[in-house]
């Protein structure tokens, strides 16, 4: 029998007691409604609230059809992968990303066919962990559980954090389940101290800390060590030249340093650079950021001389670590 009722349907969300929501009296009478305060886990007795709150998977709701308790679940009710929780007679219903008042319109949605006029209060009971993945150049890459509410540092903090780094903290990717991504700078974040970048992460999503990227050029000449030096994305001249060394005994030029270069067409292009003005001045507007496969040519200094190799190896340690 076809039943009907009038009125606006009520909704209200139970939090745990470890999220940042004050609760009002008017939330906890309507919570009170759809759920009885007694049966609430001794974890759930301090009742907080917020109309904001987006219903995730692995919450727990309670869903009350006003008049007709054969259609109320009798117990909480899980919402599933997908953002699913299953009802009797309506089936399958998304409520995950919703507020409970937009749940609430969403079920009742679905028994329409069943009801002319149905009354639906959708509530969170509890609030489930957050399950993160987080891949990329982190310490522990994995899957893992965190108590709500969790943001972008808590989880790279669960993945033990950063891995090797060189230069600039690179920009992580924070995918939602439907593939949506955001970009996120950790050099804003974690270095210059920007928190209104620390976003929140929800079950389901994943967190992508881009590795630096590894490319080799070829070193030779007056150096220590001649042969292939390994860089990283944005490294110049003179980081390959001191990976290479430049002791007293290498008794490099750096006034006459070439580097050749082959373009994509096959053709290779000879600039040379005189270093040691560069790193006397400071002046990089001379300087050349190294790309793959590039060959760096060190000449020897035209006099033997121990005061050439010790000027070289001064200029370059406090341009690279003293800047």
């Amino acid at each position: 029998m076809r039943m009907k009722w009038f009125g606006a349907a009520r909704t209200a969300i139970v939090l745990a007691a470890f999220c940042s929501f004050p609760a009002t009296p008017a939330f906890a009478q309507s919570a009170a409604a759809a759920y009885p305060a007694s049966s609430l886990p001794a974890a759930e007795a301090t009742v907080q609230s917020s109309r904001d709150y987006r219903i995730r998977q692995g919450d727990e709701v309670v869903v009350s059809v006003f008049g007709e308790p054969t259609l109320t679940p009798p117990s909480p009710l899980r919402v599933l992968q997908g953002g699913t929780i299953a009802l009797p007679l309506a089936g399958n219903v998304r409520v995950g990303g919703l507020t409970t008042a937009q749940a609430s319109r969403a079920v009742a949605a679905r028994f329409h066919k069943y009801l002319l006029q149905p009354q639906i209060t959708v509530a969170v009971y509890s609030v489930g962990p957050i399950e993160a993945l987080v891949l990329g150049n982190v310490r522990t890459p994995g899957k893992f559980t965190l108590p709500p509410p969790a943001r972008l540092t808590d989880v790279i903090a669960a993945a033990g954090g950063l891995g090797p780094t060189d230069g600039p903290l690179p920009d992580a990717r924070v995918q939602e389940p439907d593939g949506r991504t955001r970009s996120i700078s950790l050099q804003k974040l974690l270095h210059d101290g920007d928190t209104s970048l620390n976003v929140s992460v929800d079950s389901g999503e994943t967190v992508y800390v881009p590795s630096p990227n590894v490319f080799n050029v070829r070193v030779v000449g007056a150096v220590d060590k001649p042969g292939d030096v390994a860089l990283h994305d944005g490294d110049d001249l003179p980081m390959a030249i001191a990976r290479a060394g430049t002791s007293v005994n290498a008794n490099s030029d750096l006034n006459r340093v070439v580097v050749t270069r082959t373009g994509p067409d096959g053709k290779t292009s000879a600039t040379t650079v005189d270093l040691y003005q560069i790193l006397k001045n400071g002046d990089l507007s001379h300087d050349i950021i190294l790309q793959k496969n590039d060959l760096v040519y060190v000449p020897a200094a035209r006099t033997k001389s121990s005061v050439a190799g010790s000027v070289a190896t001064s200029l370059l340690s406090r341009f690279l670590y003293f800047p």
